[in-house]
């Protein structure tokens, strides 16, 4: 009990940027022993960091974008084999109409831009979420660049457009009322493995880590069927500032977590 007392004590002193989510063992293993595998990352921010730094609206998230490269790079530095982001929920849309054409220029100029720079770098692109109301010269590059990068399999990054977890276990549930009604699928067969093969992450390995950026403590709407034994790390870090340094410090604090699964420790 007392030692228990102690870490608690201990943990009082934390500061909020570096308190885990859940609860860490006394003796935590040291950096580099446990790296996730799958990380989410919820990139906030974009629009305050511009705020702060006296720069428009365009700027905070162009340099959002230009972001997400160095922070794949990051992700192949430290071994981590996928990264899922968020760049546009389906709420998005109730956005002010020039910030959602900017945000639909970024992502047209991303996809398209850096298609080459994904294939030299072994990542693979891939994309989930509503794609039927995106722009079509969009779809059309976001299949061209999926198409190139398929081989790749240094890094798996998926980037979600038009998502939202509810959104995704809707879609989920009519596509296997469908297959059900059409004689496909018994529904004494339907189970978590059946469900989570129809989701968007389909077999992508469940999410280790989640990461929110830009001061926010909540998910918004992103995966909520695969948050289920995630880690949330959370920070006060504006997306455009979080670095490879940022990104390590959430990895170590991820290897320093016990993961129960609803087991005793």
């Amino acid at each position: 009990m007392a030692d228990r007392e102690k870490v608690v004590t201990e943990r009082s002193k934390v500061s909020p940027e570096e308190m885990p989510w859940t609860e860490v063992e006394a003796n935590a293993p040291p950096s580099g022993d446990c790296v996730p595998e799958h990380v989410l990352i919820i990139m906030d921010g974009n629009h305050r960091w511009a705020k702060r730094n006296n720069l428009s609206g365009f700027a905070g998230h162009r340099a959002g974008a230009n972001n997400l490269k160095d922070i794949s790079q990051a992700c192949l530095d430290l071994g981590i084999r996928h990264l899922t982001v968020f760049a546009f929920s389906t709420e998005n849309w109730h956005r002010p109409l020039p910030e959602v054409r900017l945000l639909m220029d970024l992502i047209r100029h991303f996809v398209r831009v850096e298609t080459r720079t994904l294939k030299e770098n072994g990542i693979k692109l891939r994309v989930i979420g509503d794609r039927s109301r995106l722009p079509e010269d969009i779809q059309k590059t976001m299949a061209e660049s999926e198409r190139e990068t398929a081989a790749n399999d240094a890094l798996h990054l998926t980037i979600a457009v038009n998502f939202g977890g509810r959104w995704d276990i809707v879609e989920t549930a009519k596509s296997l009322a469908q297959k059900v009604r059409s004689g496909e699928l018994a529904v004494e067969d339907i189970d978590e493995k059946t469900f989570q093969s129809q989701m968007s992450l389909g077999e992508l390995p469940a999410p280790d880590l989640l990461i929110r950026t830009g001061g926010e403590y909540r998910v918004s709407n992103f995966m909520l069927w695969d948050l289920a034994y995630t880690e949330m790390y959370f920070t006060e870090a504006f997306w455009p500032d979080f670095d490879k340094a940022n990104l390590t410090s959430a990895v170590d604090d991820f290897a320093r977590r016990s993961r129960r699964y609803g087991r005793r420790g």
